[in-house]
């Protein structure tokens, strides 16, 4: 049971791994592109490849959605960034429970965006976590957790792949020791709880007031998707990568200090790397000032 790009590796892992797959449920497809045609999710499209069943209910409210999941007979079911919320009667049908893939080191940063709040955060490490799923959210027992650190220069984007890679990994293990009867699960702790809440747009405007650390965090964390923005030259431009430099003192936030695009923050300064206009494909700075140079001066929004 999973929807985005982030479960494919944890299908992939159970396909290679020769377990018997009952069925893949995702979240039914969605309109996407300039066209919006109905696009499947990446689990439905690596499912259907692998010849697997696919289902996509919108929710598990009608009787007839929960009884077609009980006639499926599991051991267990495998859930990883799904998207629907599974009610008690569906936690109760496998045999063994319903195992979860989540990326963070729970109970820190439960919830809907665990990558982008730890990067965010400047957390020096997260990883990947499997617990057996209860009513609550992301509170289930922990089986168990590989640590995986966090580099200086990390974005949501390498990390999400990594931790995808050990979710996967994890799973397998996981599923190997519950057919074996030595799974073990431990109570997740009451203290250390954080909750992840999904990125709102108004943390994509980069402020820069503040220092070229928390940019650059900011930045990382929101690349490649939502993407932080700034308003450069009259148009909304957004940063995917950028590094802090030293910054000259005394210069106004968001003043640019040379032709190379070092933007002065309320601390030291931060120089952008890619870049994208509106309308436009992301590009690296040199590209994104050839034939349209920005002026030391010019003040960044």
């Amino acid at each position: 049971m999973g929807t985005p790009a982030f479960a494919v590796p944890v299908l992939d892992a159970l396909i290679a791994a020769k377990h018997e797959i009952a069925a893949v449920y995702t979240q039914p497809p969605r309109p996407a592109g300039r066209g919006h045609k109905l696009r499947p999710s990446p689990v439905q499209e690596r499912a259907e490849a692998a010849g697997l069943a696919v289902r996509h209910p919108p929710n598990f409210k009608d009787r007839a959605t929960l009884d077609a999941f009980a006639a499926l007979g599991l051991d267990a079911a495998v859930v990883v960034a799904y998207g629907l919320i599974l009610p008690k009667a569906v936690l109760d049908v496998p045999r063994h429970g319903c195992f979860n893939v989540h990326a963070s080191l729970l109970p820190r940063w439960r919830g809907a965006a665990p990558i982008h709040r730890a990067i965010l955060a400047g957390d020096a490490e997260t990883g990947v976590a499997v617990m057996r799923m209860d009513p609550g959210l992301d509170t289930g027992p922990v089986a168990l957790m590989r640590r995986v650190a966090i580099g200086p220069r990390e974005t949501t984007g390498t990390l999400h792949d990594t931790l995808a890679q050990a979710g996967a990994t994890l799973m397998v293990e996981a599923l190997a020791l519950l057919e074996a009867g030595t799974l073990g699960l431990q109570a997740q702790p009451a203290d250390g709880a954080t909750y992840a809440r999904k990125i709102e747009p108004n943390e994509e405007r980069i402020d820069w007031t503040r220092s070229a650390g928390d940019i650059d965090r900011q930045v990382r964390a929101l690349s490649p998707f939502p993407g932080a923005y700034c308003e450069l030259g009259g148009e909304r431009v957004k940063v995917f990568a950028a590094e802090p430099v030293e910054g000259r003192v005394g210069a106004p936030p968001g003043t640019l200090l040379d032709d190379r695009l070092a933007v002065a923050c309320g601390a030291g300064a931060l120089r952008l790397m890619r870049l994208q206009r509106p309308g436009k494909a992301a590009m690296d700075a040199s590209d994104f000032l050839r034939g349209r140079p920005v002026a030391p001066g010019t003040h960044a929004a």
